[in-house]
């Protein structure tokens, strides 16, 4: 089916009844340009800034460590030596800053946009925390401000030259996820999943969400899929049996990784230093990572 088109000029009144019929005024619903309904809704990105692909890290529920994943992503293409961002998305529990040792407060800016805070290792960051006087300062705001928190990363921040950008999500189906969807050029999204049993109806809500704003889901991850006993190293699934595969093939998706509980690689979030994870700890998420770079490779040619 061919893609919805709608003409695309001069902006329509602020009172605007969207009925063509009752009116005389030569506006976007009538005449210019042809855009399609996906680029009508897209914002427009810092006129100081280029983005090659946007990942969104995605789950249907809470604490399923979104965040974590995200950062493991960012640091394993910044080592791989592109340029890499992450929006932290989660505007009322931001975690992104604080596992990369960011501070609050500081943010620069000019007449071109805010200048988004770099890592140890060049990675840009941009989220709500580092513009409250302190990370422990409570976002109390409604939804529309918080989705329009949300687009102002997008348009606001003078994020350069950027091979990668990943998203924070938070979690659920609600404002900001439709936000993201729907005013970025959302490359491609990874789920985050855990073991337990009601993850294939967690995986669903997310998934069909992408599949109603026409994003692709590039494969799932999951966290928390077992503890290595430090004597023996026998692997001990201490939420049971993974559902994770099951929920994959249900939707004719890959299971990219399987990241283990790994309290080193917790004192390192803790401590800000992420950036300092090994080689086997990078590991965890290298399928993945090969995953998105053949995406947006497939997606450039």
């Amino acid at each position: 089916m061919a893609e919805e088109t709608r003409n695309v000029g001069p902006a329509p009144d602020e009172n605007c009844t969207h009925d063509c019929s009752t009116c005389s005024l030569s506006c976007s619903s009538r005449t210019g340009e042809k855009k399609t309904a996906a680029e009508l809704m897209e914002a427009p990105l810092n006129s100081m800034s280029s983005v090659k692909n946007v990942i969104a890290v995605v789950s249907g529920k809470g604490g399923v460590g979104k965040s974590l994943i995200t950062s493991l992503l960012a640091v394993t293409f910044a080592r791989r030596g592109y340029t890499t961002a992450i929006m932290d998305a989660d505007i009322t529990g931001p975690s992104i800053p604080k596992i990369f040792g960011l501070k609050a407060g500081g943010i620069q800016g000019s007449e071109d946009g805010m200048f988004p805070p770099q890592s140890k290792s060049g990675i840009r960051i941009m989220s709500t925390n580092l513009l409250l006087p302190d990370e422990k300062t409570p976002v109390i705001w409604r939804g529309p401000v918080i989705a329009g928190t949300v687009k102002q990363f997008w348009t606001d921040v003078v994020w350069g030259d950027v091979d990668f950008m990943f998203v924070d999500m938070p979690p659920g189906t609600g404002d900001v996820p439709l936000t993201i969807f729907q005013s970025l050029p959302v490359t491609g999204i990874i789920v985050v999943t855990s073991p337990q049993e009601l993850v294939s109806m967690i995986v669903a809500k997310a998934v069909k969400m992408a599949e109603m704003m026409k994003v692709p889901v590039l494969g799932l991850v999951e966290n928390y899929s077992y503890a290595l006993c430090p004597h023996c190293g026998e692997k001990i699934e201490l939420f049971g049996a993974s559902a994770s595969k099951a929920a994959a093939d249900e939707f004719g998706l890959d299971l990219l990784a399987s990241l283990p509980i790994d309290p080193n690689l917790a004192a390192l979030c803790d401590k800000g230093m992420i950036e300092l994870m090994k080689d086997s700890q990078e590991k965890y998420v290298a399928p993945a990572a090969d995953a998105i770079e053949r995406k947006c490779a497939d997606s450039e040619d």
